[in-house]
């Protein structure tokens, strides 16, 4: 094999999205490696980015400067104890959910551990996601970190561990939330009398370019809101409704929920 400088522990569609990134920045495509144990997955792997991939650790990781865990929690315990013994040299970044870098660096025998929430939206390198570094970590490796992930869109860097379950509660599972705003804004345009098509294209548009004023503007979202709500008219009225629903409080709650599933999964995998 050449030399590895990042390995890939899973070849799903996470890694697939950061591994796309990278070699559209320039990152040869030779000296990225997966590992996973589905043969599919590596002729995929192989067919469509070029990368080199194995089905079992060996070797070859030993040379890989990062290490990128991206199997489902579940799976985390036995492919940590299976590549840990190759793997001390490198930075170990984790892509997985609740995991807490505690039991990463227990189960990997190093404090070189940088701990991550993306979200989906990365596959199209318009993602965001949620990092944490152990103390352990230096400068030069959180750029490292840094320039593997920027690929996938923006980085938000957190001074506490803890605050990736909020990340979780918020953007790791945001755009499953988006998605569920469509679909209600379709429903709700095919009983006004639309096609789902138009639902679709009005929604997404929407969604859309609100966000991206939202993004450039120096004022908060309330402000934004007010400024196209006349009281009496038909925002005022689709407002009102949502809140005499108690829509917000619901939606505060649900992302309260979350977080705490978040907190769940890391007693559940980690330990």
């Amino acid at each position: 094999m050449s030399s590895i400088h990042i390995a890939f522990i899973g070849g799903g569609n996470m890694a697939s999205a950061i591994i796309g990134g990278l070699i559209r920045q320039g990152q040869a495509a030779s000296s990225i490696l997966v590992l996973d144990p589905s043969a599919e997955q590596r002729e995929r792997l192989t067919r469509d980015l070029d990368v080199q991939t194995l089905a079992e650790p060996g070797a070859a990781l030993t040379s890989a400067r990062t290490v990128v865990w991206a199997v489902k929690p579940q799976q985390f315990k036995d492919a940590a104890t299976a590549c840990a013994p190759h793997t001390g040299q490198a930075l170990h970044l984790s892509v997985m959910a609740g995991i807490r870098s505690d039991d990463l660096a227990r189960a990997l025998g190093t404090e070189r551990i940088v701990r991550t929430m993306p979200n989906t939206p990365a596959l199209i390198g318009q993602g965001i996601t949620g990092v944490y570094a152990r103390p352990a970590v230096s400068a030069e490796q959180k750029a490292d970190a840094q320039a593997l992930l920027a690929p996938t869109g923006d980085v938000l860097w957190v001074e506490r561990e803890a605050d990736l379950d909020a990340v979780t509660a918020l953007s790791g599972s945001g755009p499953a939330y988006v998605f569920y705003f469509v679909e209600s804004m379709m429903e709700a345009a095919q009983q006004m009398g639309l096609t789902p098509e138009q639902g679709k294209q009005l929604a997404l548009a929407t969604f859309s370019g609100a966000s991206e004023l939202a993004r450039r503007s120096t004022e908060p979202p309330s402000v934004l809101r007010e400024r196209v709500t006349s009281k009496g008219g038909t925002t005022y009225a689709a407002l009102t409704s949502l809140e005499a629903s108690g829509v917000k409080a619901a939606f505060v709650q649900a992302l309260k929920a979350a977080q705490q599933r978040a907190r769940e999964l890391g007693d559940e995998f980690g330990r």
